[in-house]
């Protein structure tokens, strides 16, 4: 394969092309013999007869079918040096000697070849050499304009090759982004799904105490329980909203959360106006929050608080959780305990964001567990902006 495409064809379509020249030659020497042939009283002065047909065949297609013998050596010369930028002068150069050298000997093996088939305008001449002094030069423009036909039918094979390949390429080039860009979508979407049973189990799991010690609460985790469900359903084909989407999102999940906790949950938020048009993964803030009351409020005696905050800085979205729990205790975010929601996050900004993201676990130095989320800071308007001006393009 390696070797085809370095010499530009496969070895069929080289024989084609060739049968193409050889029947491309064939048809210009019957063109030329019947013009010389209706024609010939032009040529009184070479012809003392009127050729025959017969004759006039034996002397003009030899000419064509060396040419087209010829024709593999021109090829692989345009192939060889082809008209590129930095090198034409030269490559035109080697073309010019090309020409004539092969011109030429064209020439002399027409001659000899005419010779030896008895073509009567050259046996007046009396002997080959003769016939070499008077016809040697002559005719040589045909033989440049030979050469030069060939050149320009390698070339412009050559280009119908190279837009052929570049539409290949490109047509390619689109369906790999196209699977890419679904496969990216397909394993988001499973990220999305691992998240959701993992919150559901959780809020079942919480519901099923308060069903024999209180009834209204569980019936009331229910019903939230079915909004946020509901909420789910609408927004499963989204991968990214804005951020007052979301926080309105995380504000559902948190009835249901207030229902189980009471009085010992508060959530304060901290989010500047301009952030709210920015877009955020769908579902990205709730597995931080989940956390946050799952190892920090479910673990304290007292009252538990919940700090939400959203920042722009330098180009990026900052997004913080932090509670009053215990912290990290010395363990580590690669640990179990914080592993299961906050892994599937960290993967899912990972295929959004590749390296333009960042999600860190720290201790708060008042206490608690902070987690900080930084993805880039993008509007709608500018998602639209771009996508208009692609079409444009």
């Amino acid at each position: 394969m390696a070797t085809q495409e370095h010499n530009g064809a496969t070895p069929t379509r080289r024989w084609r092309l060739w049968a193409g020249v050889l029947l491309g030659m064939t048809l210009i020497g019957l063109t030329f013999t019947l013009n010389y042939y209706l024609f010939a009283h032009h040529y009184v002065a070479i012809f003392t007869r009127q050729p025959s047909l017969s004759e006039m065949l034996i002397w003009e297609l030899p000419y064509w079918f060396l040419w087209a013998a010829l024709s593999p050596v021109v090829l692989r010369l345009a192939e060889r040096f082809p008209p590129e930028r930095g090198r034409w002068p030269r490559n035109v150069g080697l073309h010019v000697v090309g020409c004539l050298a092969l011109t030429l000997a064209h020439r002399a093996a027409y001659l000899l070849t005419c010779w030896v088939l008895h073509v009567t305008v050259y046996r007046q001449l009396n002997s080959l050499t003769n016939a070499y002094d008077f016809f040697f030069f002559f005719n040589l423009p045909t033989g440049f304009m030979c050469y030069a036909l060939l050149l320009l039918v390698s070339y412009a094979l050559a280009y119908s090759r190279y837009q052929q390949e570049s539409l290949n390429i490109s047509r390619l080039e689109a369906e790999l982004a196209q699977a890419q860009a679904q496969t990216t979508q397909a394993q988001l979407q499973a990220l999305k799904m691992q998240l959701q049973p993992h919150f559901f189990f959780n809020t079942l799991h919480a519901i099923l105490p308060l069903l024999h010690r209180d009834a209204s609460a569980a019936s009331e985790m229910i019903v939230r329980l079915g909004d946020f469900l509901r909420r789910t359903v609408e927004n499963s084909g989204a991968q990214e909203v804005t951020l007052k989407e979301e926080l309105e999102f995380l504000h559902c999940y948190l009835e249901i959360e207030y229902v189980r906790f009471r009085d010992r949950l508060t959530v304060v938020y901290e989010v500047g106006p301009e952030t709210l048009e920015a877009r955020v993964p769908n579902l990205i803030l709730q597995p931080l929050v989940e956390n946050a009351i799952q190892h920090g409020i479910m673990e304290r005696v007292g009252p538990g608080r919940i700090e939400i905050r959203a920042t722009r800085n330098d180009g990026l979205l900052r997004l913080q959780v932090k509670d009053n729990g215990p912290g990290l205790g010395g363990a580590t975010p690669a640990q179990p305990t914080l592993r299961h929601g906050l892994g599937f996050t960290r993967e899912r900004l990972e295929r959004l964001y590749a390296t333009r993201q960042r999600l860190a676990l720290a201790d708060a130095p008042e206490g608690g567990l902070e987690v900080t989320l930084e993805i880039p800071f993008v509007t709608a308007n500018a998602v639209e902006a771009g996508a208009q001006a692609a079409g444009v393009r």
